[in-house]
């Protein structure tokens, strides 16, 4: 397992915020404990080029200065249009190892799936996991496929990607929920709306349901929006998963064939640490 992460990704906050630098201090102290055989890197930053497959000119001009808080959940932190590049950029690299071969996991912050072309939201600055994949069609790849198992919805990953034949975008998360997006399938979208308090086999079943169509699309790579806070003791959704779900999730990418790699998105509770390393720990098994 390869870990894309840089230590400057926890040098923001804000008193009270739930997407705090301890979500990535107590993983990065677990993981590094428990799997020293692992490989950590610190990644490159994305360039221009690569952000504008994604977003628009003035967005980007808008998170470099970062003049004002672009809503209540997303504030104007000092220098957040650099924390943004390394995030995006530790996506693109991780998808790069996958394709080589490895499994790999981007452990960052900012998340980036609420991010759309033209607005910043949910705690996200760019669309980490919309950036890579389109690097990845541009370099090479065919299909991208995008499995988003995070408890809201990847309205800006969808708003990116709709209608971009090489590209399958799966997204199971709760409904309703925020940002209210996600109710219906439609082109290259397909949304698996989960009810709160849905019970965790139905859940779990249709996670899978979402991978093995997104395994039909015949991708040459597949991308995770791997958000935790679906477990049952987040704080901002009501979700029913455990641990052994997040197990099962990385057992399941551990077994599927096609290159993939995993980028950080969401889970605010404290048990966030042990999720990542459940997931982690079943996808590296040999």
């Amino acid at each position: 397992m390869i870990i894309f992460h840089d230590p400057r990704c926890v040098e923001y906050s804000s008193p009270g915020h739930p997407e705090r630098p301890g979500r990535i201090t107590g993983s990065v102290a677990i993981l590094k404990n428990r799997h020293p055989e692992w490989e950590w890197r610190e990644p490159t930053i994305a360039d221009k080029i690569e952000l504008l497959r994604a977003h628009s000119p003035d967005h980007i001009a808008r998170i470099k200065m970062a003049i004002r808080d672009f809503d209540t959940d997303t504030p104007a932190y000092p220098n957040i249009y650099e924390h943004a590049l390394r995030s995006a950029g530790a996506a693109m690299e991780a998808a790069r190892a996958a394709v080589s071969g490895q499994r790999t996991f981007s452990l960052m912050r900012p998340p980036g799936h609420h991010a759309t072309r033209d607005r910043a939201m949910g705690f996200c600055y760019l669309n980490n996991i919309a950036i890579a994949a389109l690097a990845a069609l541009a370099n090479g790849a065919e299909r991208v496929g995008i499995w988003d198992f995070d408890a809201h919805h990847g309205n800006g990953t969808e708003a990116i990607v709709a209608n971009n034949s090489r590209i399958r975008f799966a997204s199971i998360h709760q409904f309703p929920a925020y940002p209210g997006t996600g109710a219906k399938s439609f082109a290259n979208i397909d949304n698996y709306p989960v009810a709160p308090f849905t019970p965790r086999a139905q859940h779990v079943h249709l996670a899978e349901r979402a991978l093995e169509n997104l395994i039909a699309f015949k991708p040459d790579l597949i991308l995770v929006s791997a958000g935790f806070d679906a477990y049952s003791g987040d704080p901002l959704v009501q979700m029913t998963l455990e641990h052994d779900d997040f197990a099962k999730f990385g057992d399941w990418l551990r077994k599927i064939g096609i290159p993939t790699a995993a980028v950080f998105e969401g889970g605010y509770s404290g048990e966030l640490p042990e999720l990542i390393d459940a997931f982690l720990t079943a996808w590296s098994s040999r």
